[in-house]
């Protein structure tokens, strides 16, 4: 009579063992998914940050060739071309993103920005009106206040402007951008407040720096003001002040300013020299 017994718990103890080693075996498989999901994530964001922008775009054209409904290596694909400065096609990827069915109005904004990086001003601001007025972000109203610059609407420029720099932690960029558009009106004490401003959120942008020292050039001031430059910063800056005071008809002071850029510089200055050379010759 145990026998039975004991061939049934046998047999029972193979099934819950069996039962438990597919379980275990689908826990395992599943565990494998999951860090292959994050590996996979982790690669994808290097590749947009940190490597080179066409071995990026290599890399998620084959990833979207493998699998082609997956939007973030659509989106990943889109942004690397638009990196690695090929906009046209960089406006084709972002144009199949934004007719996927999880598309976003960040990726919108994104073609609008891939449209004015390839010269579609008019696309871009089309692109633009087809999003909700209610979807507020730093790069929606920097790439308006762009558009309205190009269109040379001035008051909603500055108004997009103003709502861009509350809308992030580092408005250096922006302000710099909207010194350039002031600078372009002939606003010159507008620009040079800006450029100042951005220089104080970024001494480390010497745009801004050349172009402060455009508008107060355009001022007929021709000192440098006191900003953190290095010694080849100097050289480059008291350069174009010494072209804007020749732009100017103060040759005189010109001519002085390319000499001391020449003189401050830590190496041969080709452009400065040339350009003194010219005048001189002239």
């Amino acid at each position: 009579m145990r026998h039975p017994i004991l061939l049934t718990l046998c047999v029972t103890g193979a099934f819950v063992l069996s039962a438990c080693e597919k379980k275990s075996s689908q826990d395992v498989d599943r565990a494998f998914q999951d860090l292959n999901v994050v590996d996979e994530s982790d690669l994808n964001d290097v590749m947009l940050s940190s490597a080179d922008p066409n071995e990026a775009v290599a890399y998620f054209q084959r990833a979207v060739a493998q699998k082609p409904d997956r939007i973030d290596l659509q989106r990943g694909l889109a942004k690397s071309l638009v990196r690695a400065k090929r906009s046209t096609e960089g406006v084709s990827a972002w144009k199949k993103v934004v007719t996927h069915k999880k598309a976003t109005n960040d990726d919108r904004v994104d073609l609008a920005d891939a449209l004015i990086r390839s010269n579609e001003w008019e696309e871009a601001d089309k692109t633009l009106d087809q999003i909700p007025p209610t979807f507020e972000t730093f790069k929606r109203y920097r790439l308006e206040a762009m558009i309205a610059d190009s269109n040379q609407e001035w008051k909603k420029a500055d108004s997009f402007y103003e709502i861009a720099v509350g809308l992030t932690t580092r408005p250096a960029g922006v302000m710099n951008n909207w010194g350039y558009s002031k600078l372009s009106r002939g606003d010159f004490p507008a620009a040079e407040r800006l450029f100042s401003d951005a220089i104080r959120q970024d001494q480390t942008l010497f745009t801004a720096k050349n172009n402060l020292i455009l508008s107060r050039g355009a001022q007929g001031k021709y000192t440098l003001p006191v900003l953190q430059m290095t010694q080849v910063e100097r050289a480059q800056l008291l350069y174009t002040l010494g072209l804007s005071a020749i732009k100017q008809g103060d040759t005189t002071i010109g001519k002085g300013l390319l000499r001391d850029a020449i003189d401050t510089h830590p190496q041969h200055f080709e452009a400065a020299v040339r350009s003194l050379r010219a005048l001189e010759e002239s």
